[in-house]
C-alpha cells in the first residue's frame, strides 16, 4: 500500500509562512538519532518494568522521528528501517504499560503503514485482541478503527469510526476520514484529507517538533488501497 507523489525536500514553518531548505530534515535527523543513541545506551541498566516500559516508549518516539525525516528527504529505505524498529519499541513497551495505553498500539500501526512493512497486521490483531474497537476511550476506538482498516475489515470498522464522529474530544476531520475510509466514500474522503491536512499546516506546534502530517500521509495510503485517495499534496507530506 504506496501513495506515489512527488518527494518535497522542504518543511513548512507554519509561524513564518515560509519553506526551509533540507537541511532543517538533517537537523532533525540528528537530534531524534542522539535521542535514539542516548535511549538505547540506558535501556540495559532499567530492571523497573514501568521505568523500562517508559524508555522502551521514548525510543520508538526517537526512531519514529528519525524515520520521519528521513522520509521527508525521499530516504525511503532507510526511513522504513527506523520505522519498522520504532514500532518494535512500541510493541515492547505494551509489557509493563498502563491499561489504555493505546498511543503503543496506534503509533506501531502507523510506522509500520509509513514503512510499508506487512508486520502491521499482526500489530492490528493485536490492538484488537486489547479490545481496541469496544474501548471507551475514544483513542482506543481510534485504534480500533485504525486496525480494522488495516485488515480491510471495513464494514467492521465503520462502528467505531462513527463513534468518533461529533465529540468535542477527538479531531473531527479525522474521524469524518476514517469513517470515509470505512465507507469507500471518495468524495468525503476527499474532503475530510484535506481538513485534517490544513490542520496541520495551519498549527504552531507538532508533535516531537516534527514538521510532518503523518496522520494525512497514513490515512493516504489506506485510502490508496481502495482506490479512493485524495491525492493530496504538501510540504508537510513525503
Amino acid at each position: 500500500m504506496a501513495v506515489k507523489r512527488d518527494v518535497h525536500v522542504c518543511s513548512l514553518n507554519a509561524r513564518r509562512g515560509k519553506l526551509l531548505p533540507i537541511d532543517e530534515w538533517n537537523a532533525h535527523l540528528a537530534r531524534e538519532l542522539e535521542r535514539y543513541r542516548d535511549g538505547e545506551s540506558r535501556l540495559p541498566g532499567i530492571a523497573d518494568p514501568d521505568t523500562r516500559q517508559r524508555q522502551l516508549t521514548r525510543l520508538g518516539n526517537a526512531a519514529a522521528g528519525a524515520g520521519l525525516a528521513l522520509l521527508m528527504q525521499g530516504r525511503r529505505e532507510e526511513a522504513a528501517g527506523w520505522l519498522v524498529r520504532a514500532a518494535e519499541h512500541y510493541r515492547e513497551s505494551l509489557d509493563g504499560a498502563p491499561p489504555g495505553s493505546w498511543g503503543r498500539p496506534i503509533g506501531a500501526m502507523k510506522a509500520r503503514i509509513l514503512a510499508g512493512d506487512p508486520g502491521v497486521d499482526e500489530d492490528a490483531r493485536l490492538a484488537l485482541a486489547m479490545g481496541a474497537a469496544e474501548a471507551e476511550s475514544p483513542i482506543g476506538r481510534y485504534a480500533g478503527c485504525l486496525a480494522l482498516l488495516v485488515l480491510g475489515q471495513d464494514v467492521e470498522a465503520e462502528p467505531p469510526a462513527s463513534s468518533l464522529r461529533g465529540r468535542c474530544d477527538f479531531p473531527p476531520a479525522v474521524a469524518a476520514a476514517l469513517w470515509s475510509l470505512a465507507r469507500g466514500d471518495a468524495a468525503s474522503y476527499s474532503t475530510a484529507a484535506a481538513e485534517v491536512l490544513r490542520s496541520f499546516e495551519t498549527r504552531d506546534k507538532y508533535l516531537e517538533d516534527m514538521p510532518v502530517a503523518d496522520t494525512v500521509a497514513v490515512l493516504e495510503i489506506l485510502a490508496d488501497a481502495r482506490g479512493i485517495a485524495a491525492g493530496v499534496t504538501s510540504p508537510l507530506l513525503p
